[in-house]
């Protein structure tokens, strides 16, 4: 089971990785959020993987908890913004 449980989070850094070339080459900034926004859920899943693995679901599921909560509230400011500057 740990050997499956670190094989998913290797998978899962690699998928950051492919998202964080997304958000650093985006022709916009859509493409750039969305990169973000996957890179987050990406880091949530490997946040409670981690737990799991670590036998302390408790804690890193309020880690992930927050750091949803966080990556919310910036992509809704990012959102307000572009609607303020008027991008199509």
């Amino acid at each position: 089971m740990n050997i499956f449980l670190f094989c998913v989070m290797v998978s899962l850094t690699i998928l950051i990785g492919a998202y964080l070339y997304r958000v650093l080459q985006g022709p916009t900034i859509f493409d750039r959020l969305l990169g973000h926004n996957g890179i987050s859920t990406k880091a949530i899943i490997l946040l409670i993987v981690m737990g799991i693995y670590f036998d302390r679901v408790d804690m890193f599921i309020d880690i992930s908890i927050g750091y949803a909560l966080l990556n919310l509230v910036g992509a809704l400011a990012i959102a307000k913004y572009l609607e303020q500057k008027g991008h199509p």
